[in-house]
């Protein structure tokens, strides 16, 4: 099959002067509030999670919610029903946070909500938010099937990838998102239907990533697969990238 290459380059943030962010996220409030994107209505009972730090709360009825305070750069969460799944790197919740979440459609596929590790465990603390790992490696790759509906070849489809870190890319390296001086790792790759359709430079916050409607399979099981990088400076053995990942979801537009 013909392979088709996507360079995605996001940035993992913005500046710290900036007032609103990747995802519907703003600075504007005393409160940390969850609203609906489209209406800007609170959205009451929402789970809001710190993974890292085992830390999971719920909005009121205002959509407001707490935060402990942190020490490093995590991932933050956020789930309700009938809504697609959110996600987002932060390094100070000192600032109160308003986070506007979208509506699901009924095509939305949620591949999985909850965070991944891929890799070996085997990592220098001067790796992209090493620190920040929170769980044991399942392994150098993830890959699930899930079936997609007939009616999504007449629409865009992306792969979105709502959080990840840990990328030693040159790239990566290059940006400021690790100290590693010595050594670099090659980029994650992303597999639809055994088919390379990208490769993940950068780490960051939703990172949409189109899946050729070609490749798609009509209410057959599709596949996505998403493997780790290599240290590329490490000939003695295999040594694998550590990366995290949270919210893997399928979008139509």
């Amino acid at each position: 099959m013909k392979k088709i290459f996507l360079l995605v380059l996001l940035m993992m943030s913005l500046p710290a002067n900036s007032a609103t962010f990747s995802g519907g996220v703003s600075q504007v409030d005393m409160h940390n509030r969850v609203v609906d994107s489209k209406t800007n209505l609170p959205i009451v009972n929402a789970k809001v999670s710190l993974p890292k730090y085992n830390y999971t709360t719920y909005t009121d009825s205002n959509g407001n919610f707490e935060l402990e305070d942190i020490d490093a750069t995590t991932i933050l969460s956020v789930e309700k029903q009938g809504y697609r799944p959110f996600s987002l790197t932060v390094s100070d919740t000192s600032n109160a946070l308003t986070i506007g979440i979208q509506k699901s459609d009924a095509m939305d596929i949620v591949i999985e909500s909850s965070m991944m590790h891929l890799g070996d465990d085997n990592y220098s603390k001067a790796s992209a938010n090493a620190r920040n790992f929170k769980l044991r490696s399942s392994g150098p790759f993830f890959s699930k099937n899930f079936v997609m509906k007939t009616a999504t070849l007449s629409a865009r489809n992306y792969l979105v990838i709502g959080s990840i870190m840990g990328i030693d890319t040159y790239l990566a390296r290059t940006m400021g998102q690790n100290s590693i001086v010595n050594t670099f790792a090659s980029p994650p790759e992303v597999y639809f239907n055994g088919t390379k359709i990208a490769e993940i430079q950068l780490n960051g916050d939703n990172q949409k990533i189109k899946l050729p409607n070609n490749l798609i399979l009509p209410e057959r099981a599709n596949e996505v697969t998403i493997k780790t990088g290599k240290n590329l400076m490490q000939t003695a053995y295999i040594d694998y990238d550590d990366i995290e990942i949270a919210n893997l979801s399928i979008l139509s537009e």
